[in-house]
């Protein structure tokens, strides 16, 4: 052999390599965790009862990673329970057999077996988090996710000198798939959380609290910045968030970056992120970190506070009670939508959006709180009846097997294909007292089919049937959208539009569409699978706020959903 063509082939060769190097440096690293979820024993409020937990902990482990890693986690299952895992906030690009909830993608993994699901992380930077997504088990299966900046970049802020996670929880003294068992079986509402917690601690403001016991602390130095990864884990309050004579800067959203807003609280809702800095300029002392609920509903609620301690380093005698930060009232709605409108995309050369223009689907979807017909009126809902939940009217009943699997497989009878663009019919949906046949939804699986590319908006209207309007924090897998309005009363789709953000509005995964008002959102259906859309409050979507969004394949094999690994768990 010449030595010319010897050395066309070794440069060919030597192509490949980099070629295929570079494609593995685009691609990040590779992670392997193992979680074990198992019943634990943990004493909280002078009460012991045995949970689920993942690694025996409370909060789950944090997953680390890079932006554009990916992780194998290896999930065991050695507890009572079926049980799925959602990464949630993780846009899985043409991968939903490892997005988690069950019978939308999975069939749940049973006590005494494992699957492993891989996570693929793409753009989303900051911090995001996994939680269970089966009954109710994510109230004690939940962690955080971090996702640092890719290697040869660097936050779009000063660099801060320290992070700290902080994970906002339910605690239930009583066991929680029994409880929401009981109120699905009753039709009425499931009792509330006993306390709210910060990192697994309820803090010292609750009966049978000691401040050594059941507090959490962080330990800061004057004169530092510290990163605050917060996430809300809460199963059915939005939550203010503040320390004491601390101002907080918040410079991410739910895995995105946002133009820095310093304010002395945050409004998040259940299934958000937000990365905050703070810098610790107050006085030697210890100062209360303290959440308490924001709830603007009929229902009832947990309004409790829950603390954890700011404490500085160095010599000092401790306040016999340190400071409380001020927050806002529990039903004060204007504090918490002028903090949500506040929030806006970076929109930097090295952190760009693209918000979609040209739509082709526009979609407007109700989001009601209903009640089911008991016809010997012996349930526990308002009127004899059961309480339920839908969007546009429909809700959601689960299949017997996945939704992923059903249209992989083209199962017939599983779902139905015709999720509606529009409610059933229009009225005043914010008007007091409707009559009570407005108030029944009809049931089903329904699921919105998209073709590949199409460019979508989707108006959210808050109801307020049976009087019981509240915010509703609604959830949509597989994807960042952009939050480009939101309004009070019935949107009009004259003006409204008019007013929309269209230049930086914050790229979020989890939003609140506001009590009798609306959200406006935008996206791109550029990722085919299967995508659950629902309500963050559990005990909405354990009543049906719920409905399916697929993503048809596009024409070419790197625009279509994967195939299914070689196992998933059977139903």
């Amino acid at each position: 052999m010449g030595l010319k063509k010897m050395g066309a082939i070794l440069g060919f060769v030597g192509f490949l390599m980099l070629n295929e190097l570079l494609v593995c440096m685009a691609q990040g690293n590779v992670h392997y965790y193992d979680f074990v979820l198992k019943e634990t024993n943990f004493t909280r409020l002078c009460s012991t009862k045995s949970m689920l937990t993942v690694n025996d902990s409370f909060p789950g482990p944090v997953i680390r990673v890079n932006k554009g890693d990916t992780v194998y986690v290896n999930v065991h299952n050695q507890g009572q329970y079926n049980v799925t895992i959602h990464w949630h906030g993780v846009k899985q690009p043409r991968n939903p057999w490892s997005d988690g909830p069950d019978y939308i993608t999975q069939c749940p993994i049973q006590p005494r077996t494992n699957f492993t699901q891989e996570i693929i992380f793409s753009t989303e930077e900051g911090t995001l988090w996994w939680h269970a997504h089966s009954d109710w088990s994510r109230a004690t299966v939940h962690g955080a996710i971090i996702v640092s900046p890719a290697a040869g970049t660097t936050y779009p802020f000063p660099q801060p000198d320290a992070e700290e996670t902080i994970v906002l929880a339910s605690w239930f003294k009583g066991d929680v798939p029994a409880i929401i068992e009981e109120a699905l079986n009753s039709g009425g509402e499931p009792n509330q959380s006993d306390a709210f917690t910060i990192n697994g601690q309820p803090g010292d403001l609750y009966n049978c609290a000691t401040d050594a016991e059941s507090i959490y602390r962080i330990l800061v130095d004057y004169g530092r910045t510290y990163l605050l990864r917060i996430v809300n884990a809460v199963m059915n309050e939005e939550i203010f968030f503040g320390i004491a004579h601390h101002n907080l800067t918040v410079v991410g959203l739910d895995g995105a970056y946002v133009k820095p807003i310093t304010t002395d609280f945050i409004m998040i809702t259940p299934g958000q992120t937000m990365d905050v800095l703070i810098t610790a300029n107050q006085s030697l002392s210890s100062y209360y970190i303290a959440a308490n609920p924001f709830f603007d509903g009929e229902s009832q609620f947990n309004n409790s506070t829950t603390t954890a301690i700011l404490q500085y380093n160095g010599n000092y005698t401790p306040p016999a009670s340190p400071p409380m930060p001020a927050l806002p009232r529990y039903s004060d709605e204007d504090s918490a939508m002028n903090f949500t409108a506040s929030l806006r995309s970076l929109a930097s050369e090295e952190h760009p959006i693209s918000v979609p223009q040209n739509i082709t689907t526009r979609m407007y979807v109700t989001v009601s709180v209903n009640q089911l017909i008991c016809p010997e009126r012996n349930c526990s809902g308002p009127n004899g009846n059961r309480l339920s939940a839908s969007l546009s009217n429909i809700s959601f009943v689960p299949p017997p097997i996945s939704v992923l699997q059903a249209y992989y497989r083209n199962i017939s009878g599983i779902f139905d294909k015709d999720f509606p663009n529009e409610p059933p019919y229009y009225f005043d949906f914010t008007q007091q007292n409707m009559p009570s046949n407005l108030s029944v939804p009809t049931q089903g699986t329904k699921a919105k089919i998209l073709n590949y590319n199409e460019v979508v908006e989707i108006v959210f209207q808050g109801t307020n049937m049976l009087n019981s309007a509240e915010n509703h924090p609604m959830h949509l897998h597989g994807f960042s959208f952009y939050l480009v309005g939101m309004g009070v009363g019935n949107f009009n789709d004259q003006t409204d539009p008019g007013r929309y953000n269209l230049v930086d509005p914050p790229e979020v995964n989890t939003f609140g569409v506001p009590k009798n008002g609306w959200v406006a959102i935008r996206f791109t259906a550029d990722n085919p699978g299967v995508w659950f859309m629902h309500c963050h409050l559990e005990r909405h979507s354990s009543w049906g706020m719920d409905a399916v969004i697929i993503v048809k394949n596009g024409s070419t094999s790197a625009t279509s959903m994967r195939p299914p690994p070689a196992y998933m768990p059977p139903c």
